[in-house]
């Protein structure tokens, strides 16, 4: 590996950190809308497989270290994986340890890294004799992966009961698209129909709103008041072990470790019931509050870091709720990538381990800092100046843009009806896992179907 490619492989990894790191502290900026559309991206402009790799594993560290800051300060998830430490976040906000709170989920953060990366492409180098059989068996798996993630939702039947009509819908319109020469008989239209599921509680919501009813019906809080208080500044490098006493790093291991064993299941629902048989017994407020966010927060990390990195190198498809979802563009981006040709086929266990030591240590080492030194200032430049509908109109713009690629200006329609029908099934209960395993496995569920 020459030099140069080192050099791109850092550019890559400190533009990940950085634009991760302000995208983390916004709020409400969920995982899966903003890595897809921009990982997407950079896989359909041509960039090499490996540089794409090290931006990604840089933007899920990043993304994962700073979106427990809104959470900390204003009680608000900077994304879907963060909103189970909402509670505890609040618990050492109203005892004034706001910075604590930020502290102690960044330093569970960093161990979750530090222990998912090595223990991932371990595991990944053990399943890799069993790659040839999960791939002959891959539409199987995505159904029984999608059925598996509905029984693990709290309205287990509406989401069993959802996949067969949402893989018609999503496989009528693909041989819609056929039958009126949109596309090329037996092309797949993934890419949009992917973005569609991401974006559909956004569009649900939109369309609602047309309604003066619904738009009647609606709170007004007017403005919220957000208060940021002077913090304890850190001479040096932070050093997450010293952060976390002794318990809390164990158990922030330990839930890694965990994290990593089970990177085929949902994070979110992981990341809830560790958080709290690991604190469960502890009665004092602040000592569990600040047990469980920081093991939350290990956790996390480590489900997002192994549910990439495993499925890539040891299989080459997306067997997990994070490569089904935020890494889908590196296993399917036609016509870059496809499941017969991607970036598992493309770059050598060493590449791997190059690419995704170097995006790890660069994102730890410019984000771990930035948010223990410089979180609040941050977070109130952001809270200002960046409106949250700026970046939900820049990825519904890049989503309306591939779609009109994908197949055409009445595809954008396809994604649209996709988009809602999506945004219905995941205010009902269904998740992103469920309705992704669905898109991948439509084609051979029809099919057996008829």
């Amino acid at each position: 590996m020459d030099i140069v490619l080192i050099f791109e492989l850092i550019a890559a990894s400190v533009i990940g950190a950085v634009l991760y790191t302000l995208i983390g502290i916004a709020p409400g900026t969920d995982e899966t809308a903003v890595l897809a559309p921009v990982t997407l991206v950079l896989v359909l402009s041509g960039f090499e497989p490996i540089v794409i790799l090290a931006f990604f594993i840089s933007a899920i560290v990043a993304k994962k270290l700073t979106d427990s800051i809104p959470v900390a300060i204003a009680g608000i998830p900077g994304g879907v994986m963060s909103a189970p430490m909402v509670e505890h976040a609040m618990v050492l906000k109203k005892h004034g340890l706001p910075e604590v709170s930020i502290r102690k989920m960044a330093s569970g953060s960093v161990i979750g890294t530090i222990i998912a990366v090595p223990m991932s492409l371990l595991l990944a180098s053990f399943i890799v004799p069993w790659a040839d059989v999960i791939t002959e068996f891959s539409s199987q798996i995505f159904l029984g992966g999608a059925i598996f993630l509905a029984l693990m939702t709290k309205n287990r039947w509406v989401a069993l009961l959802s996949i067969i009509p949402f893989a018609f819908l999503i496989q009528g319109l693909r041989i819609f698209y056929w039958e009126i020469g949109v596309v090329p008989e037996g092309t797949t239209v993934f890419t949009s129909f992917f973005l569609g599921i991401t974006i559909g509680p956004v569009i649900l919501k939109l369309v609602e709103l047309l309604n003066r009813k619904v738009r009647e019906k609606l709170p007004r809080y007017g403005l919220k008041d957000i208060k940021l208080t002077k913090t304890e500044k850190i001479k040096g490098f932070p050093n997450p072990f010293k952060i976390l006493d002794k318990k809390e790093a164990s158990t922030s291991a330990f839930a890694s470790v965990i994290g990593v064993f089970t990177f085929f299941m949902s994070p979110v629902g992981m990341t809830i019931f560790l958080g709290e048989t690991l604190t469960s017994r502890i009665k004092e407020p602040i000592k569990k509050a600040s047990r469980a966010i920081s093991s939350m927060d290990g956790l996390t990390n480590a489900a997002y870091i192994s549910g990439i990195l495993i499925p890539l190198i040891a299989i080459g498809l997306p067997l997990s709720p994070t490569a089904i979802g935020p890494g889908g563009a590196l296993f399917n981006a036609p016509p870059v990538f496809t499941p017969e040709n991607n970036i598992h086929h493309m770059l050598s266990m060493g590449e791997f381990i190059v690419a995704t030591v170097i995006a790890s240590a660069v994102a730890i080492g410019f984000t771990f800092y930035v948010t223990i030194k410089y979180a609040q200032q941050i977070c109130a430049f952001v809270f200002k100046f960046i409106p949250h509908e700026a970046m939900i109109g820049l990825f519904f713009g890049l989503v309306v843009m591939l779609a009109f690629m994908d197949a055409g200006i009445i595809n954008i329609g396809g994604v649209f009806l996709v988009a809602l029908v999506a945004g219905f099934l995941h205010r009902k209960g269904v998740n992103y896992g469920v309705q992704f395993m669905t898109l991948y496995a439509a084609p051979w569920l029809v099919s057996l179907l008829f």
